[in-house]
């Protein structure tokens, strides 16, 4: 069976450490003047194993080395992308692929990890040197229209993602993705979705600056991107453990948040207003909630038309439902354990088709099954309809080394 990009990416890694650190020694001092001949934001080798000697540079891709082929023994990264050195030409996958960290300052050097370098390619991305930008996302078409969390109207469950080079991605459930922000999405330390904040039928997108604390209100456009963001909190909620975009708990037809307060672990209702801010908030819980480090909205799971709460228990691993009621939350139920092997919970929708809404998590270095250990895995569980979910199945391994999916 042929191994999957992830895993041979994965296999390079464990051999050279796939940064900086691991692949070249960080910090070695240079055996020769030459190695500081490289140019700022440039990537250069040398046939020797000291950096001396006739020096190679690049700044763009490579498809073929030439007389370089299969010569690099030392190696330096001075651009501001990853380098991938692939043993095949033209960029291929079939042989091994090292990965060199950007490192403008020219302060670490070393071998290339192989002998066999044959093509280079800049990549804003580690993952990319070996896949997409993006991972995988399929989903089935739901039975009716205006189903949660879809975000161009097609009837499919989306997912918005935020790989580590701040950019945003739109995965509209065919496989493919969609740049929708170019870039600049690391500025903020929480993204949130699911719910009509302007009333316009569409699911809008709230996002917390990090340096400010500012909330921010990105409306959907009906097609997976987002239009010109509004203010909706002037500042302060970094004082929020967690920010839930919930759907509608307080019965005025409108989409609502629920945030959890770091100092007081008490949760929050702010309810949506007809011009698309936030009213004033009430109490939802007294206290407790920072015990959960783990909150998805992922609409109605037990078929009461009420949107419900999935919260992670941290000390245990217990995941828990709150269903909604009348401007309050419900006793809860125990519906799953073992959920600390989960870096994060994510509210999808309607995934497989059948008119109910399901739960999907991305996995961590503690997940071990026959099928899959460590971290950048997809997990499905199917929702029943009742509250509770079906066993889970491993849909991809495409979800590693990313920056946020909701």
């Amino acid at each position: 069976m042929r191994t999957s990009m992830l895993r041979r990416l994965a296999t390079v890694a464990t051999a050279l450490g796939l940064s900086s650190a691991g692949l070249l020694g960080a910090g070695a001092t240079p055996a020769q003047a030459a190695l500081g001949d490289c140019p700022s934001g440039y990537f250069c080798a040398w046939k020797t194993d000291n950096g001396s000697g006739t020096m190679y540079k690049t700044n763009a891709s490579v498809s073929t080395l030439g007389t370089w082929d299969n010569t690099f023994r030392s190696v330096m990264n001075r651009t501001n992308k990853f380098a991938c050195l692939y043993d095949d030409a033209n960029h291929g996958l079939d042989g091994g692929i090292g990965v060199m960290d950007p490192n403008p300052s020219g302060t670490e050097w070393g071998g290339p990890g192989s002998n066999s370098v044959s093509s280079v390619k800049f990549v804003p991305t580690e993952r990319e040197c070996a896949m997409d930008p993006y991972p995988e996302w399929y989903a089935a078409q739901a039975p009716k229209a205006g189903g949660f969390g879809d975000l161009n109207g097609d009837r499919t469950s989306d997912v918005l993602v935020r790989d580590m080079a701040g950019r945003l991605w739109f995965l509209p459930g065919d496989g493919s993705g969609k740049l929708v922000g170019a870039g600049g999405w690391n500025v903020m330390n929480l993204l949130v979705r699911h719910g009509d904040f302007t009333g316009d039928g569409r699911e809008d997108v709230i996002a917390r600056e990090a340096a400010s604390g500012k909330l921010w209100l990105y409306p959907g456009t009906g097609a997976g991107t987002l239009g010109a963001r509004k203010l909706i909190g002037a500042g302060g909620w970094n004082v929020m453990n967690s920010v839930t975009a919930f759907g509608d708990l307080s019965g005025d037809g409108r989409s609502d948040v629920l945030a959890v307060e770091k100092s007081t672990g008490k949760l929050w209702l702010y309810p949506g207003t007809p011009t698309g801010t936030l009213g004033a908030r009430t109490l939802l819980g007294a206290g407790g909630w920072n015990a959960m480090n783990s909150l998805a909205a992922p609409g109605d799971l037990n078929g009461d038309a009420k949107a419900d709460l999935i919260a992670r228990e941290a000390s245990t691993g217990k995941l828990w439902l709150y269903p909604g009621k009348a401007g309050a939350l419900g006793a809860r139920s125990l519906v799953g354990s073992g959920w600390n092997s989960m870096a994060s919970v994510l509210a999808v929708g309607d995934h497989n088709g059948d008119g109910r809404n399901d739960l999907s998590a991305i996995t961590n270095a503690g997940y071990v099954t026959p099928e899959h250990r460590g971290a950048g895995a997809l997990v499905m569980y199917p929702g029943t309809g009742t509250g509770t979910f079906g066993p889970g199945s491993l849909e991809t391994d495409t979800w590693w080394q990313l920056n946020g999916a909701f």
